[in-house]
């Protein structure tokens, strides 16, 4: 049965209330997808794991305009709703929420979360305002569809633990559940911008999952020294032609704070150039 698409925050909000009503097992209550759309295996992750879990399956999909820094990267992010509707449709998804700009935001917000020092580093260095867009939209999006669990991927690590602050500091009733980066064959972590990679990009682009597997075999051997596993996995990148390195950095996993000497589990996380696209990648790496 394909999924309801809805476009009007009361329709939705009208179909969720009546679901809640006629729900056979409250207890599974309402899962939540948020997404960009250009769905690909590893938002289907996402959403597998949400219907098995929850009574009604919700995924949105919005391309948030306050989350980019760039107006090129938010003209050119691709936007394909009909195949993403029949990913959900064959997922199993209830409702697809797909708004527009003027839905979401009729009139340019006065009021945005401020997002504090858990975006001073990795994505929020280089992308500013990036993360405000992020919690702002979040927020709007949980009081839209009033999930009971809200399914994000571990790919985008600040963004997991900035949700998980905001629903802390703001009180927000949603369980958040992290989901396993999904990767492809030879390690390259999926993301829509892979879409973007020419053939000869894409063969280069798994070397940021290479130097972040060196930096973790580092820290699992039992080097605690910050500095001297960064600069390791640096020169892994430094050596492949066609990538620039934005960033390389071990933080702690729940204020995204850079460390300085690797005692307990740390995220070691990096963005690079690949011609025109930028990926991100991260690996969790627990000392022995």
């Amino acid at each position: 049965m394909p999924p309801d698409v809805i476009t009007t925050i009361p329709a939705l909000r009208d179909r969720v209330a009546d679901a809640r009503l006629a729900c056979p097992e409250p207890g599974r209550g309402v899962g939540f997808v948020p997404t960009m759309g250009a769905l690909h295996a590893g938002h289907k992750r996402l959403i597998d794991l949400a219907r098995s879990e929850c009574g009604l399956v919700i995924v949105s999909i919005f391309v948030n305009p306050l989350q980019f820094d760039r107006p090129d990267d938010l003209k050119t992010y691709p936007r394909t709703l009909d195949a993403d509707v029949e990913l959900c449709s064959a997922s199993g998804v209830d409702i697809v929420f797909a708004p527009s700009a003027a839905e979401m935001y009729p009139a340019t917000p006065q009021c945005v979360v401020d997002v504090g020092r858990v975006a001073d580093h990795l994505c929020g260095r280089f992308r500013p305002g990036h993360f405000r867009g992020v919690a702002t939209v979040v927020l709007k999006l949980f009081g839209i569809t009033q999930p009971d669990r809200a399914y994000f991927g571990e790919k985008d690590a600040q963004q997991l633990a900035l949700i998980r602050r905001l629903v802390a500091d703001f009180n927000v009733p949603v369980e958040i559940v992290a989901v396993p980066t999904v990767r492809e064959p030879d390690g390259l972590a999926l993301s829509s911008r892979n879409k973007r990679l020419k053939p000869a990009e894409r063969q280069i682009a798994t070397v940021l999952y290479d130097a972040l597997r060196a930096a973790k075999s580092q820290i699992e051997a039992g080097m605690r020294d910050s500095a001297a596993v960064r600069e390791a996995a640096e020169r892994v990148i430094q050596k492949q032609e066609g990538v620039r390195l934005e960033y390389l950095e071990i933080v702690d996993p729940g204020d995204m704070q850079p460390v300085a000497r690797i005692e307990r589990p740390v995220v070691v996380a990096g963005a690079i150039w690949v011609g025109a696209t930028r990926l991100i990648d991260n690996v969790i790496c627990v000392p022995r």
